[in-house]
């Protein structure tokens, strides 16, 4: 069904909460107005809140489902199906599939990593095909600038693949997300199993790539972006000279900046500023990087991420919206800003006219609990 009414609503527009009458037909948003709660047919939300379908720019989500331990390889038709069910169920209706490109043959301490983007990809717009998925994919490359491949598996792709973001990955250790070199041990040993001697080794390797091939692979990746159509972003910026950097690239969205100067750089400069949802939500950076709540009260934080938690994204919001004491414009965060930031102009918010994503929520205890979700005016969760 793509034609309904939702009435009795506290629907979420740009600057306001209107409490009102959605109408949906063909899946497009027809019209919004006050009043209507006796409207015949429609569908009575009990005074629940009504807003945008979430856009999800940076999620490692689906490479969670695809390898659910270390070695191990899920089938993965199933894995996407069961990533795609479980944005939906919680309000994603627009998701930026991220999968890495650039890889590291050799295994040496288990710190290789093959190549999968090209062919995942093509199974998740096979399954787009065929009807088989609830929300709107596009794809997210993140080009691992330490790899040995990044250029070779970039050509792979092309405008028909529908990749919106290029992200320039730059996990060289000691700076960036990692500065501290201990956060990056914990989190490398823990994931992979790694004695100190491998560990060393792996960094080691890390440094020796980026002389080899750094600064050709982020050329590349950024000549690669343009050719496919792609938003370019940046990654874990830690200085103004980063963020300078990356305004010379063209970059729009940078996910992560790691200091208060870095965000501040990107305010400056018109770059979207993307936090994680779970460092807002935990108060913290699990890297030992600046909290987003910080940013958030500085009004430098523009864009939220899921990042690997997708529940948290709509929990993310509501938070905001208790910390700015607006809610539209929390929403926005998790809404129109990365419609915006991607060059999406047909969702992102309620309007006429538009894809009729949509989310209905009630809040119990405070927690924001989802009651209903459409995707083009297809309900899906």
């Amino acid at each position: 069904m793509t034609d309904f009414t939702l009435t009795n609503a506290r629907i979420v527009l740009e600057t306001e909460v209107l409490t009102g009458t959605l109408r949906v037909e063909g899946g497009m948003i027809k019209d919004v107005s006050t009043g209507g709660t006796s409207v015949a047919g429609a569908v009575d939300v009990e005074g629940d809140l009504v807003i945008p379908g979430l856009i999800e720019l940076h999620t490692d989500n689906l490479e969670r489902h695809i390898e659910p331990r270390p070695k191990v390889d899920w089938p993965h038709q199933a894995a996407i199906l069961a990533h795609d069910a479980e944005l939906a169920s919680v309000g994603i209706t627009t998701v930026f599939d991220a999968m890495r490109a650039g890889s590291i043959h050799r295994q040496k301490g288990d710190a290789g990593y093959h190549k999968y983007a090209r062919s995942l990809s093509h199974e998740l717009m096979h399954l787009r095909d065929l009807g088989a998925l609830k929300i709107s994919h596009f794809l997210h490359l993140r080009a691992e600038v330490c790899s040995e491949t990044l250029e070779e598996e970039l050509a792979e792709f092309g405008p028909e693949d529908r990749v919106g973001l290029v992200s320039l990955m730059d996990h060289t250790p000691g700076q960036r997300q990692f500065r501290d070199l201990s956060k990056l041990k914990d989190y490398v040993q823990k994931k992979r199993g790694m004695t100190d001697a491998e560990f060393d080794d792996h960094v080691n390797h890390l440094y020796e790539l980026r002389d080899t091939f750094g600064a050709r692979h982020e050329a590349v990746a950024v000549a690669e972006a343009k050719r496919l159509g792609a938003v370019l972003a940046s990654h874990d910026d830690t200085t103004a000279e980063h963020v300078e950097v990356s305004r010379r690239h063209g970059v729009r969205v940078a996910e992560f900046p790691t200091t208060i100067e870095a965000a501040q750089a990107c305010k400056l400069h018109g770059i979207a500023a993307m936090m994680g949802a779970p460092n807002l939500i935990r108060g913290g950076s699990h890297s030992g990087n600046v909290a987003a709540h910080d940013l958030a009260e500085r009004g430098l934080l523009d864009i939220v991420s899921s990042d690997y938690v997708p529940s948290a994204l709509m929990s993310s919001a509501i938070l905001l919206a208790d910390l700015w004491d607006d809610l539209p414009r929390a929403i926005a965060t998790v809404s129109a800003n990365p419609a915006k930031a991607v060059g999406l102009s047909d969702r992102g918010r309620i309007a006429p006219e538009l894809h009729a994503d949509l989310v209905r929520i009630a809040r119990i205890e405070g927690t924001p609990v989802v009651r209903g979700v459409w995707s083009h005016g297809r309900q899906v969760g």
